[in-house]
């Protein structure tokens, strides 16, 4: 039964102010006497704690009064309730305080004058406890019309009492705390009030409804099946509570805060209903209803004979729903009938051959929501086998729970009401497309002229827009073919994916002769605009932490050879600026366009293709873009590729460059560049301006399955395998060791191969909780025409998207640190070998604000020490990389848009691998309070999008 009590006074909120006196204690053979311990009997002095003491000579046991008042200062706490009458004072918390404080006063040597707390409160900000002793009135009167100002209503009372002040409250002296305790004890003052004040405005008789507890007795089952069913049951009840955040919630406050509206619009309105929350009470809650769904859950889970009992809870003007639930034990399954394999039912034989992949297996718990997806996962088997139309519903599951042991029979079975059309196995016979249907207008009906039968297909296109081609790569059924479910969605997916039709539409209609067993299909295809111009303003960040927006201008010619071609044509321009960092005001500039054409197929001298829903694409693209990095130099980039794209299902991706080439051309480098170039004698600032040429086949592969958002689990994986140069190596002889060094229009070509590998694992802990972790890994390796990697195929890192608490770029290679003036910009450290490591929970705290605690770890290498006469030290690949790596850590928020994330991270770094072997970990180092300390260490990354 609830539980509860009713008091003989109104509720009401009560602020209790307790004022303190400290006693003093005796030295010597004597002992303290008098009010507050000033007087001392015996031989001995009596001192006061707050740091006044009285000199007492006694003689023959006589008393003596001391000569100074040893009374410690004042100190003063809140006690903030809602309790009624005498239920708060009897509560059993303050029971519990009360008890716990006599504890402490005993270990300490002290006696507890008073066992009521209705006139003592303890308080534990000294080593010791501290006596407390009530206030009068007038302080509490104080306190309470500073709280009454946190609501506007309560504030408008508050000002009428105003008109007529009572009578000035006597001063209050207070205890000079320690400002560390003084501003805690502020803040969890404030939290508590803002939390408690959501009651005010609750109506007499009203309760707050804070959600739900279930309890589980059980002794046998499994500490794990106990959490998950708890979690499942919690999830059931309704209605949900208000949000809380750390036991407050802010949302009903603001509702609360921002009063009636007296508009239908506004900012109060706004307000109230968009950013506050309505409470939710606690009359809305029934418990034999939310009782009656938590009973028929667990027996759907195998718990038969589950028990549930509903009870509730009340603390002041709170109530909580309590749900007890006794399972008893869970029915296992013992045995499963399939329907037999029979020669008169070509059904029941199908469903028999489905038994050995069946999700009911011997010695599991019975599960309704089990047996329900096995009831699809049948009815998906028939669907394939030719039974259009079969349904789940025409199945049964009979359960017969009678053969004791807490153990079930299951026996699979068609229904008895089972149409004929349901059992029949259908083909497929005449296919019709409208490639150009439109719902606003008939063009179903056929002419002469308008029909064009192209293999098993009659296609009616009255604007000939397309070749009838296409139609025999999409399409997966032929005349003849028995109905498939899994041929019908590939064909839907792969008319989608041909990027040129809004809307796809199908529909079977049954062929009125005598067998009655074949199916006509219909295709209506809703073409999109041919032609189409798109305007985008981005807002964007890079690997080199540089912040910025862009605009893109996109022409679009969909269909452009009556083929599906797809022909984009697109011009850009940008400018990116660096938030934080050393190279503030050496912004970058760009703009160019480039050119896509895409084929919906294998653009090849032989016929490929692949047998998933997704069409492949043959990608061709050129390039161009003008670069200019303000006060150092211009770059003319000139690109073009010519590749193959195809998914072999949702999880795969493979991309394949046939060629790839790339040509970079410097322009306009000014003197200020040109004279660090030679004060820098590792020449990599003379890399960026070289000319280069790269061209050569690469290869990606992506596997995920993050699209399934039920997995606990989810990982990401691409491989990329880059070779350039091979073929034009080996056929030239090029060997720059030698000398013998190959140019095409004079220019040196790239020869070299690169390997990366980039693996994500995620791991859901709740809806809201997440652990995000990435392990990267690469390598380059230059032979023949080249020394080292093309200065744009080089690895880098630190910055917003790799090790957030080092600057982008700055970091390695190895042991090497750069030394830079600060008022100069900071060189690009590039590297032939990366490992980086990062990991970060991301949690959802309210509303669109989501937080993350992270660790990042890595650094880069080169395979050797560097070029030129003055090499890098410390910058080679050895065995003792481990004890090279840089460890950053931070956290930020995250600020989910929908359309957008955006994302601030503040990171300081925990080992600096420049840094001599035994003095790499900084950890002791961190001063959070020197400016010193955080200009050179703490990193603010300001990005678009999560890391990875």
């Amino acid at each position: 039964m609830p539980s509860f009590r009713k008091s003989k006074t109104p509720s009401r909120m009560r602020i209790r102010i307790s004022l303190f006196r400290r006693s003093c204690s005796c030295s010597g053979s004597g002992s303290c006497s008098g009010s507050g311990g000033r007087s001392c009997s015996g031989s001995g002095s009596c001192s006061g704690s707050g740091g006044r003491s009285c000199s007492c000579s006694c003689s023959g046991g006589s008393s003596c009064s001391c000569s100074n008042s040893c009374s410690d200062g004042l100190a003063f706490a809140e006690q903030y309730s809602h309790r009624s009458g005498s239920e708060a004072e009897n509560s059993s918390d303050n029971r519990n305080e009360h008890k716990f404080a006599n504890s402490r006063l005993k270990e300490s040597g002290k006696r507890n004058p008073s066992d009521s707390l209705t006139n003592r409160i303890f308080v534990y900000l000294w080593p010791k406890p501290i006596e407390l002793r009530p206030v009068r009135r007038q302080l509490a009167q104080t306190m309470h019309e500073f709280v009454s100002t946190l609501n506007p209503h309560a504030w408008r009372k508050n000002s009428e009492a105003k008109q007529n002040p009572p009578a000035k409250p006597t001063k209050i002296p207070t205890v000079n705390l320690r400002p560390t305790l003084k501003n805690i004890a502020a803040t969890l003052a404030l939290l508590v009030v803002a939390s408690c004040s959501n009651t005010k405005y609750l109506k007499e008789g009203e309760l707050l409804y804070l959600g739900a507890d279930v309890e589980i007795k059980s002794d046998s089952m499994p500490k794990k099946n106990r959490k998950q069913l708890k979690k499942d049951l919690e999830g059931l009840t309704r209605p949900r509570p208000n949000k809380a955040i750390l036991g407050l919630r802010p949302k009903l406050y603001i509702w609360n805060l921002a009063g009636e509206p007296k508009k239908d619009k506004g900012f109060r309105n706004w307000l109230r209903n968009k950013v506050g929350e309505e409470p939710v009470l606690f009359h809305q809650v029934d418990l034999d209803y939310n009782a009656e769904v938590l009973q028929s859950y667990a027996q759907n889970k195998g718990y038969f004979k589950a028990v549930v009992s509903a009870d509730s809870t009340r603390r002041g003007k709170k109530a909580k729903a309590r749900y007890t639930i006794t399972p008893g034990p869970r029915y296992t399954i013992k045995s499963v009938t399939f329907p037999e394999d029979s020669i008169d039912s070509d059904l029941d034989s199908t469903i028999a051959r489905t038994q050995r992949r069946s999700l009911l297996k011997v010695g599991d718990g019975f599960d309704l929501d089990v047996i329900k997806d096995e009831r699809d996962r049948i009815d998906t088997r028939l669907k394939n086998k030719g039974y259009f139309f079969f349904s789940p519903d025409f199945l049964k599951v009979q359960v017969d729970s009678t053969i004791g042991e807490h153990k079930v029979d299951l026996f699979v079975k068609v229904k008895d009401e089972t149409p004929d059309a349901a059992k029949k196995v259908y083909k497929i016979n005449d296919i019709f497309i409208y490639p150009s249907f439109s719902v606003r207008r008939d063009t179903v009906g056929i002419d002469s002229t308008d029909v064009t039968y192209y293999h098993d297909f009659v296609i009616i296109d009255k604007q000939n827009m397309f070749r009838p081609r296409i139609f025999d790569r999409t399409m997966y059924f032929k005349k003849g073919d028995t109905y498939s479910r899994n041929n019908h969605n590939l064909t839907l997916s792969r008319l989608t994916n041909l990027g040129v039709f809004k809307f796809v539409k199908n529909d079977f209609k049954v062929v009125d002769d005598e067998a009655g067993d074949k199916l006509d299909a219909f295709y209506y295809l809703t073409p999109l605009p041919k032609k189409s111009i798109r305007v985008e303003i981005l807002a964007k960040t890079n690997s080199a932490n540089y912040t910025g927006t862009e605009l893109n201008v996109n022409w679009s010619n969909r269909n452009t050879f009556k083929g599906a071609e797809l022909l984009q044509i697109t011009a850009f321009g940008g400018l990116e600026v660096q938030v934080s960092g050393q190279n503030k005001g050496f912004n970058v500039y760009r703009v160019g366009g480039e050119t896509n054409l895409v084929w919906p197929r294998f653009v090849a001298p032989f016929k490929l293709d692949t047998p998933s829903g997704f069409m492949p694409r043959t990608k061709a693209t050129l390039g161009y873009e003008y670069q200019m990095r303000q006060q150092l130099y211009s770059l003319n980039s000139f690109k073009g590729s010519f590749s193959y794209l195809w998914k072999d299902n949702p999880r795969r991706d493979h991309e394949l460059k046939l060629t790839e080439i790339t040509y970079v051309n410097p322009g306009n480098v000014t003197e200020l560049y040109m004279e660090r170039i030679r004060e820098d004698n590792t020449g990599t600032l003379e890399k960026v301006i070289e000319k280069q040429l790269i061209f050569g086949p690469s290869y990606s592969y992506t596997y995920t399955n993050t699209m399934r958002q039920r997995l606990k689990h989810q990982i990401y994986f691409k491989g990329i395998l880059d070779v350039a140069g091979t073929i034009a190596g080996v056929a030239t002889g090029a060997n720059v060791q030698k000398g013998d060094t190959t140019k095409v229009f004079g220019v040196p070509f790239s020869q070299y191969v690169k390997v990366e590998a980039d693996f994500r694992h995620y791991w859901k802990f709740s809806e809201n909780t997440q652990l995000a972790s990435r392990i990267f890994g690469g390598f380059g390796y230059a032979y023949g025409n080249s020394t080292s990697l093309p200065f744009i195929k080089q690895f880098f890192i630190g910055g917003t998207n790799s090790i957030r608490a080092f600057r982008a770029r700055s970091l390695g290679p190895g042991t090497y640190r750069a030394e830079t003036d600060t008022n100069e910009f900071l060189p690009d450290q590039s590297g032939d070998i990366k490992i980086e490591m990062n990991t970060e929970i991301r949690q959802k705290l309210f509303s669109i604000v989501h937080g993350a605690v992270f660790v990042d770890a890595g650094n880069i290498w080169l395979r050797n020490n560097g070029t030129g006469d003055d090499p890098l030290p410390g910058a080679k690949f050895t065995s003792k990389f481990l004890s090279e790596m840089a460890v950053g850590t931070g956290l930020g928020l995250r600020f989910d848009l929908s359309f957008l994330v955006l994302r601030t991270d503040l990171a300081f770094p925990l080992r600096k691998p420049w840094l001599p072997q035994n003095e790499r970990w900084v950890i002791d180092q961190i001063e959070f309070g020197n400016a010193g300390w955080r200009k050179e260490n703490l990193v603010f990354n300001l990005a678009i999008g999560y890391p990875f």
